[in-house]
């Protein structure tokens, strides 16, 4: 009888029909659970991309508000290259850095209109070695290039580097904690629902134990039951995830990110909407073996 998953699945099916109400509060409770945590987990992907991004990105930018002759810039540049550090140098002149905050800013580029060049500064772009693009280096870098009078105006993007890792830290926490929290709610709903459905077919659970059926027969319906609220639950949760990341979250991440440089949003990756889904079904099992512990005794062993 235990090869037969069938059977328990249409009893477990039959129990969520016959109790309707119960197993909506569950599936809805799990749905919104994972959701949440997809939401979570959507802004720390997201995030980390930004910052990634920037990593390819990080420069040391030496700000020249008066810049030199033509021969003596070349000098400048010459004496940069020499660091062991230094991968590749680039010079931005005033009209190039005006060009580029154009693009930065997409459809709103019209308010630069009318505006001369020499309102931003011209500058050298330091990158380093691949291989040495951490903020240690860069301040190692960063301190040698102050000490020469001709490259006091230094900047690495240390201190948004700093706040970036912080809030990202932050929103892992706050993730987690939410995200445990709300997953211990939807379990503990999961497991008062099976033990109701239990209560109310107790002589029926006390009938076949008498009849010789056993404790694992008579327990995996319900187990089924858990699991399938869970399932369902998780694919909600993908479901309304992919939707409001469609709608609504899309464009207005991508306006926020825009000025960064960063021009692709990105939903959840196959394996983690799948771990997702598996998440949920988890819960649901989990739950229907914490309801079941008081009934280990049904049933012959």
């Amino acid at each position: 009888m235990l090869g037969r998953p069938g059977y328990h699945i249409r009893r477990a099916l039959r129990n969520m029909r016959q109790s309707p109400f119960l197993s909506l509060a569950s599936i809805a409770t799990v749905a919104l659970s994972l959701a949440l945590l997809a939401f979570f987990a959507l802004a720390v992907l997201n995030v980390q991309q930004l910052m990634a991004s920037w990593g390819d990105e990080m420069a040391i930018v030496a700000y020249l508000d008066d810049p030199p002759e033509e021969k003596v810039l070349q000098q400048w540049l010459a004496d940069i290259r020499a660091y062991a550090e230094v991968q590749d140098i680039t010079y931005v002149s005033q009209p190039e850095a005006l060009e580029r905050f154009r693009e930065r800013l997409g459809p709103e580029a019209g308010l630069l209109d009318g505006l001369d060049a020499q309102i931003l500064p011209a500058s050298i772009e330091i990158h380093l070695r691949e291989e040495l693009r951490q903020r240690t280096t860069l301040e190692t870098v960063a301190g040698q290039l102050q000490q020469d009078a001709r490259f006091e105006d230094l900047t690495y993007g240390r201190e948004w580097l700093e706040k970036f890792e912080a809030f990202l830290l932050l929103l892992r926490i706050s993730g987690a904690a939410l995200g445990s929290f709300l997953m211990f709610a939807a379990l503990v709903i999961v497991a008062n629902t099976i033990k109701l459905t239990l209560y109310v077919r107790q002589d029926e659970l006390e009938a076949m134990s008498l009849v010789g059926a056993t404790s694992l027969f008579i327990k995996l319906p319900y187990l089924f039951e858990g699991t399938l609220q869970g399932l369902i639950g998780g694919v909600l949760a993908l479901g309304a995830s992919l939707l409001v990341f469609r709608l609504l979250l899309m464009d207005v991440l991508a306006k926020l990110l825009m000025i960064t440089g960063i021009d692709t949003i990105h939903f959840l990756p196959p394996a983690w909407q799948v771990g997702l889904v598996l998440g949920g079904g988890l819960i649901g099992l989990l739950g229907s073996l914490f309801a079941l512990r008081k009934f280990a005794r049904i049933g012959p062993a």
